[in-house]
């Protein structure tokens, strides 16, 4: 069976499908990624073969755009309608291509991340089943009544009536007290962390209680102002725990003069870090909250933008964090969350009722077969 995987060029959404497609490749199928020419390295570096379609879109200043224009107090708000048309920018810049590169490749199945609409698009016209892969909590359920239309005139364009932007399946990997009630059913699917191919870095033992401080790679990209981890790292020093602050090597000259003591941890892969920790403190994105849940670690969210907000409102909805609006992170504010974070033992044991949640679902593995079927093929005993 031919496989292809799209997302566009956002080395997170990539992330969320590197275990689900080396679990293909694995049982003898044929995969291709396909992306913006921006992610084509990336795609390499994970080890997959990859091809390119389409241009790059400048993401970041779309999403500057309509986020960082809002007061500082307001960027946690819902984006609605402006997220879906960057969206719908990505998918206008690869369609083309990736319904030429699908009838070159002749897929029985496309594999997508949720905002690659490209992916559903490019299915329809081939003929096969598109399936979507979560990378977090199904935020792009609310938009549902607005994605149909706004897919219309690129669908039109190949003759096609409609393109439905959920697909014919959906894997989920987010442990089932995340999914919003609204979602779309989905299909269970064990989170595996991958979160970049960087040496990992295992930590000695703390003395005192240890905090992974990290703010994933959007926020230094949007802003240098919106990077908070020095600040918030400045805030919690007080305390007497150990911090890691994880970063980019790009974020480095961002950090400033941090204090005496904190660990700085460059390029590695976050889910390196935290067999040793009792806490994570960041940003809200999707694969560092599943990776923190992936280790039973409570968290303390700073979300700036709209899915960030989502994210973290779904961790703090199920008990196992909490959100602190970016309006209210003053440093005496971050100190107190990350005491109760520390002390109070609900959040640390719904987080690891959490992890257990995701741990009795299948593995990617288990799921080939999943993928098999819905691409109306005998399912192999290899694809179980």
């Amino acid at each position: 069976m031919r496989l292809l995987f799209t997302t566009w060029a956002w080395p997170s959404h990539l992330y969320a499908l590197v275990a689900q497609a080396w679990a293909c490749r694995a049982a003898g199928h044929e995969v291709l990624v396909a992306s913006q020419p921006a992610l084509a390295a990336e795609i390499g570096r994970c080890g997959l073969p990859a091809a390119v379609t389409g241009h790059d879109v400048d993401a970041v200043a779309m999403v500057r755009r309509y986020v960082i224009g809002a007061p500082r107090a307001e960027a946690g708000g819902r984006g609605g309608p402006r997220a879906a048309e960057m969206f719908l920018a990505h998918a206008e810049s690869m369609t083309e291509a990736l319904v030429e590169l699908a009838a070159e490749f002749r897929p029985d199945v496309v594999v997508y991340e949720p905002t690659a609409l490209a992916g559903p698009l490019a299915a329809a016209v081939q003929g096969v089943p598109a399936v979507r892969h979560l990378y977090g909590t199904d935020l792009m359920a609310r938009a549902k009544q607005v994605l149909p239309g706004l897919l219309a005139p690129l669908a039109a364009r190949y003759g096609l009536d409609g393109v439905d932007p959920f697909g014919a399946l959906t894997l989920d990997p987010t442990p089932p007290s995340l999914r919003p009630p609204a979602a779309p059913p989905a299909v269970p699917v064990r989170y595996v962390p991958f979160n970049g191919g960087g040496r990992p870095v295992t930590l000695p033992e703390p003395g005192v209680p240890r905090l992974c401080v990290t703010w994933g790679h959007t926020m230094a990209k949007l802003s240098a102002e919106r990077f908070l981890l020095p600040e918030v790292v400045r805030a919690l020093h007080p305390l007497g725990v150990e911090l890691v602050a994880a970063v980019s090597a790009a974020q480095v000259p961002l950090l400033g003069q941090l204090p005496e003591g904190v660990r700085v941890v460059v390029d590695a892969p976050l889910h390196s870090l935290l067999d040793t920790c009792d806490g994570v403190v960041a940003h809200g994105g999707a694969g560092t909250v599943l990776t923190a849940l992936h280790h039973g670690l409570p968290l303390l969210l700073v979300p700036q933008l709209p899915d960030h907000a989502g994210h973290a409102g779904a961790v703090a909805g199920a008990g196992a964090g909490q959100l602190l609006p970016v309006a209210d992170a003053a440093p005496r504010r971050l100190r107190e969350e990350c005491l109760r974070l520390l002390e109070d033992g609900a959040p640390r044991a719904a987080a690891r009722r959490l992890r257990e949640e995701m741990r009795r679902q299948p593995p990617p593995a288990a799921r080939v077969g999943a993928l098999v079927s819905a691409a109306g093929r005998p399912v192999r005993p290899s694809d179980n």
